[in-house]
């Protein structure tokens, strides 16, 4: 049932305005729709009252909704095309809306750049982290070597200090650790272009043979070298020193077991890193642990000197990476949210 007032239809006779609309608030949403989505409005079938009231028709409900159609800034429909209109906004509202629910919200995107700046603060305390860490075993490893103390509480503090001993090998107490790669000139062969590179494998194992101390009745740990991975079984038909000798190596402690690296099954024999009570248990020996130097090496046996000393630094690669994301993201999130530009 129409209620439109005949003074009120008479009045728009020429354009016969209505929009079919089951609320008040749809009506305005509706409206505002039609505006974002053509701002310049459907010229050949719309009138511009914008300084006369609109009149909304509920068919529904027989209600006359009065809005103002200069609040919202819209030419209205006729009534023939209200349908089809109505159809392709919500079509297009539809499209709009699942295109913005693709692009984060300001709080998370802002979560990139300062997330990125983060890291890049904390590769910096790394670096410098790693550049003491480096020159402090420089120092300690070309330092004058020092006598083992008597109390074995002291050399805690004291790794990569190069400690000197004078006594005999126990070679029927030796085992290999491993695999392991061999280091040459304190770094490994395999990050110098070797390995698969050269068609030669610098594959192998550490030999660790107890060392009884001549002055004292204690037994140490030597790692005497590495051999490849080919005389594992016949390293123990080398040649040996049955006297006895100085010696000089680089203190090391425990270590944790690294990723993906089994555990150690000494009741096998095996072990694959090294842990200083669990090895000096099956050696009868004291958890002391050291490298033998190069120089120190049994002539056609291992090849001493497997202290790793250079150690690879690359933070200030990550240090750029970091803040260049950092500062690119942070960009964008400018633009887009604060310029309310497009991102490209």
């Amino acid at each position: 049932m129409n209620t439109t007032s005949p003074q009120l239809r008479n009045q728009h006779s020429q354009t016969d305005l209505f929009i079919n609309c089951k609320n008040n608030n749809r009506i305005l949403y509706l409206l505002l729709g039609f505006n974002l989505l053509s701002p310049h409005g459907f010229l050949p079938q719309l009138a511009d009252i914008s300084s006369l009231p609109c009149f909304t028709y509920d068919t529904s409900r027989s209600r006359i909704w009065e809005t103002y159609a200069e609040l919202c800034q819209v030419k209205l429909v006729e009534p023939h095309l209200t349908a089809r209109y109505t159809r392709q906004w919500a079509i297009d509202k539809n499209l709009i809306k699942e295109s913005r629910n693709l692009i984060p919200k300001s709080w998370q995107f802002i979560s990139i750049p300062v997330g990125a700046f983060a890291l890049g603060t904390w590769q910096v305390q790394r670096r410098k982290w790693k550049l003491d860490l480096i020159d402090t075993l420089k120092k300690r490893t070309s330092a004058e070597p020092i006598d083992l103390p008597a109390d074995l509480d002291e050399l805690k503090d004291k790794e990569f200090c190069q400690l000197k001993a004078k006594g005999k090998f126990l070679y029927e107490k030796e085992f290999l650790i491993g695999p392991r790669s061999l280091i040459k000139d304190g770094e490994a062969i395999s990050e110098k272009g070797g390995g698969l590179i050269s068609g030669k494998s610098y594959t192998g194992y550490y030999v660790i043979t107890p060392f009884k101390l001549e002055d004292r009745d204690m037994t140490i740990m030597v790692n005497r070298g590495w051999i490849p991975r080919k005389e594992r079984a016949t390293f123990k038909e080398g040649n040996t020193v049955t006297d006895s000798i100085e010696i000089v190596g680089v203190l090391r402690m425990t270590e944790k077991r690294p990723p993906f690296v089994p555990n150690n099954a000494p009741a096998k024999g095996v072990w694959h890193y090294r842990d200083l009570d669990a090895m000096a248990k099956e050696s009868e020996a004291e958890p002391v642990y050291i490298e033998l130097l190069a120089r120190y090496s049994t002539p056609h046996g291992p090849i001493g000197g497997q202290t790793r000393v250079n150690l690879r630094n690359e933070h200030l690669s990550y240090i750029f990476t970091w803040y260049a994301l950092s500062t690119c993201t942070g960009y964008m999130w400018y633009r887009y949210f604060v310029r309310k530009l497009p991102l490209l």
